[in-house]
């Protein structure tokens, strides 16, 4: 996609599932994997001498459950090179691509995404909310006059809900907010988790005929419906409210994600929105994909993308720790991004040499209540009295949602940028698994050959074969 460039794609990567599209002549396709699926999930298993990914590794995995992954954001992308896919369909290297996360994923869990694009041999273009995705998807053809709608993304492990504004092309994310540890996997957990407590206590008991027991069941199992909706409906609140928007004042409510197929679920949108039907004109499983290349076209300049502006927010709040644990804020969550805010702090004792600056995300006052992104030590400050060095303290925010920090005083024009303590990759470390990798690749193309050879011998000595003269 990319024209100096060619071959780029754009990765939608959930919990359960994955999907890849490429912009081409104006037009958006789903690329298929090497089974001829449109989605492909994100599973991993290693046995002594081969690696599998995908469906594969989810059928392997009551055989070898030890060695096998899921639930593993980092992992997916690198199977998407093993067996040259998208180098297949596309007919050319593909060397860039847009990246979709969760929208409150928060500055480690993209980074760490973006690291694991470049593990896989991509240069990341661009991260992009998995709502935001959706809007795109769901509004080019839209453009007659302006619409409010709501991306409800309930997927495998997360859930995000955002509110856009759409007017002629210009998609603009008004407010944002969600649970990256709720998702279908937690209703399939609860109900798990029931039946193995019922099972413990009625073991080789049929209790269907029973109707107290069954009363009971049909009880705790509403209960658990209950307590998984009432989660459902927070962050719906929370970005209405956060917008300043009435429920009435929104047009669409659209549904992305397989766990918007339970019924339920819809049901409770549908009362929630006072009768309004949620939206199922988009193919829930990838629409984000679709949406993310349009993106990736956008930034190439591909044909049939120059009318469309992509504007996104921060989903938290960033800030810095001041005297008594107490988080100054500098860039309030729903920020459009890329933002860039500075402001001066200064020294808490007299001749105080260096200070400690340490950064949060959170909506909390108390730092102890936030996340603590990274810290890091300005030195050889002049002594002078407290509250007389000017210490400008900077944050930015780039468009994929990544941050960076820096500090500088006192005229030095000091910069330090910040270290993440949330388990970020150096770039040695980067480049170390990059070559892990790229062996890994080669073991595994190593031994897929081995293995059609052996099955090409096979058939050849059990098949019927001409008497040779």
């Amino acid at each position: 996609m990319i024209c100096e460039l060619k071959g780029s794609i754009t990765f939608w990567k959930l919990t359960e599932e994955c999907s890849i599209g490429v912009q081409r002549g104006g037009h958006v396709k789903i690329i298929t994997n090497n089974q001829e699926h449109r989605i492909t999930s994100p599973w991993v298993s290693f046995a002594d001498d081969e690696r599998l990914v995908g469906d594969a590794a989810k059928n392997a995995h009551h055989s070898n459950p030890e060695n096998t992954v899921f639930d593993a954001k980092r992992l997916i992308g690198r199977k998407m090179d093993d067996p040259d896919i998208k180098k297949a369909y596309l007919g050319e290297k593909v060397t860039h691509a847009v990246v979709t996360v969760p929208a409150y994923f928060n500055d480690a869990q993209r980074q760490a995404t973006k690291d694991a694009g470049t593990i896989a041999g991509l240069q990341v273009l661009r991260i992009i909310n998995e709502p935001t995705a959706t809007a795109i998807a769901y509004g080019l053809n839209k453009k007659a006059g302006e619409s409010q709608i709501i991306i409800y993304d309930l997927g495998g492990g997360t859930f995000d809900v955002s509110l856009l504004s759409i007017d002629d092309g210009v998609f603009k994310v008004l407010a944002t907010a969600g649970d990256t540890h709720l998702g279908g996997e937690d209703f399939d957990n609860r109900i798990i988790e029931h039946f193995t407590k019922q099972y413990k206590k009625k073991t080789g008991t049929d209790v269907s005929g029973n109707l107290r027991a069954m009363g009971k069941l049909k009880r705790e199992v509403e209960g658990a419906k209950r307590t998984l909706s009432s989660q459902q409906s927070k962050p719906v609140e929370q970005v209405l409210k956060d917008a300043n928007v009435k429920k009435v004042d929104v047009d669409e409510v659209v549904l992305v994600g397989g766990s918007t197929r339970i019924p339920k679920v819809q049901q409770l949108l549908k009362e929630f929105f006072g009768g309004k039907e949620p939206s199922k004109g988009i193919n829930p499983d990838e629409a984000v994909a679709y949406g993310a290349a349009v993106q990736g076209g956008i930034l190439s300049g591909a044909e049939g993308t120059a009318d469309v502006v992509l504007v996104d927010v921060c989903p938290l709040t960033l800030g810095i720790e001041t005297t008594g644990g107490v988080m100054t804020k500098l860039i309030p969550r729903n920020t459009v991004i890329p933002t860039r805010k500075s402001q001066i702090f200064s020294t808490a004792a007299d001749n105080q040499p260096t200070i400690l600056i340490q950064v949060f995300e959170g909506e909390c006052s108390p730092t102890k209540d936030n996340n603590l992104l990274g810290k890091f030590e300005l030195s050889s400050i002049p002594p002078a009295p407290r509250g007389v060095p000017q210490i400008e303290v900077t944050l930015e925010i780039d468009a994929s949602g990544i941050m960076k920090v820096s500090a500088a005083g006192n005229g030095k024009s000091e910069s330090v940028t910040i270290k993440n303590e949330k388990g970020r990759l150096s770039q040695e470390e980067i480049a170390h698994m990059v070559a892990d990798t790229e062996k890994f690749v080669a073991d595994d193309e190593a031994q897929r050959k081995r293995i059609e050879a052996l099955n090409s011998l096979s058939s050849h000595i059990y098949s019927p074969q001409e008497p040779a003269w």
